[in-house]
């Protein structure tokens, strides 16, 4: 009988290749070649900037996915710590050497990419929490001084993050945090208290927001209000997304889109973009590539076999979904525009790369599932 330690070593690289979840990868190819098309629709069908960088980004964190993958699942166990600790330390960079654009400071030139660090803390908190709660009992979660270090790691950055100012995804972030405390077994009660605090210190919270923050907010109560400004984004989405009706206008015949009455269509608006040219039953498609990329990970957590590994896994299936539905919410018009990216979808390096990675980190808990971790 093996021993649990020589199960990892004993798996050969075809034993790992085997068990890899291949409607996984399949479902993860598909939506990056519709990003792809999706990428070239919104440079007006040439392969410029966008297209070409979006094409050899995927294609570079797809490579990225499978090494992640092939890493045995301890290994992102016993680093995980180290991990939070490197990417908030980037962070802490990013305030004092970080890149300006459009009055946001989020990024660090890195020479060969521009590094967004709040986008890979969202992976790496959910690894941080599904490692810490992995070996507390239900009976102690709930006791003050196992709740002292998880409040910590996930305020410190949220703060960091708010005050870049991203307010959008530092709101993503604590999402991601707070799924795994309560899949935990952390009690509503404490979530309640939260809630009721949150709510109380509003008023402060509204007082520091940016000017164009508080647009956001009003414009999403009343678009109309300022329809050749702070609503001008949202109302054109709504237009695009009706205007594609059950088929859509046809690849590459986006009026919306083709005529640039549609702004940031190649990021966080290139769902819209998608739903005009295929109409309702192409963004049914996207919804359910989605909706299948997150039961495969839901299905690899409940067949693995170390509590880290399921925690990680819900946490990160749960997180993955409320990013698709933040921004669909947001393009529909249901939520404010808070600046969130649709995964893999979307034109960007640092969130592919992030997402890529959490789900390499998936991957590797369906090759190693039988291997327990202490």
């Amino acid at each position: 009988m093996l021993q649990p330690r020589s199960i990892q070593s004993t798996l050969s690289l075809r034993d790992k290749i085997f068990s890899i979840d291949y409607i996984l990868v399949l479902s993860i190819l598909v939506l990056g070649i519709t990003s792809m098309f999706a990428m070239y629709s919104t440079d007006g069908g040439e392969f410029k900037y966008h297209t070409n960088s979006h094409i050899l980004r995927f294609f570079v964190f797809f490579g990225m996915f499978f090494v992640v993958s092939l890493i045995g699942i301890r290994f992102w166990h016993d680093t995980s710590y180290l991990i939070y600790v490197g990417i908030f330390i980037l962070l802490l960079a990013v305030k004092y050497f970080g890149l300006t654009s459009s009055g946001s400071k989020r990024w660090l030139d890195l020479y060969f990419m521009n590094l967004q660090p709040s986008e890979l803390m969202k992976i790496s908190l959910i690894l941080f929490l599904a490692k810490y709660y992995h070996r507390i009992s239900i009976e102690n979660v709930n006791s003050f001084r196992h709740l002292i270090l998880p409040i910590t790691v996930l305020v410190g950055p949220i703060i960091l993050v708010a005050t870049q100012p991203d307010l959008g995804t530092s709101i993503l972030i604590a999402a991601g945090g707070i799924v795994v405390a309560w899949l935990a077994g952390v009690r509503a009660k404490f979530f309640i208290y939260s809630g009721v605090a949150m709510l109380a210190l509003l008023p402060v919270a509204i007082s520091f927001l940016k000017p164009y923050q508080k647009s956001r907010i009003l414009t999403f109560l009343n678009p109309e209000r300022d329809p050749l400004g702070a609503g001008y984004q949202i109302i054109q989405s709504k237009i695009a997304i009706g205007s594609g009706g059950l088929f859509g206008k046809g690849f590459l015949n986006g009026s919306q889109s083709y005529l640039d009455y549609l702004p940031e269509k190649h990021t966080d608006f290139i769902y819209t973009l998608f739903s005009e040219e295929f109409g309702f039953f192409g963004s049914f498609f996207i919804l359910l590539l989605y909706a299948l990329i997150i039961y495969r990970i839901v299905r690899i957590g409940n067949i693995t076999r170390s509590n880290f590994g399921k925690l990680y896994c819900y946490g990160f299936a749960t997180a993955f979904f409320i990013y698709v539905v933040v921004n669909m919410m947001m393009v529909l018009g249901l939520l404010p525009i808070v600046g969130s990216p649709l995964p893999i979808m979307s034109y960007g390096g640092s969130s592919m790369m992030a997402i890529m990675f959490g789900l390499g980190i998936v991957m590797s808990c369906k090759i190693y599932r039988d291997v327990p971790v202490n």
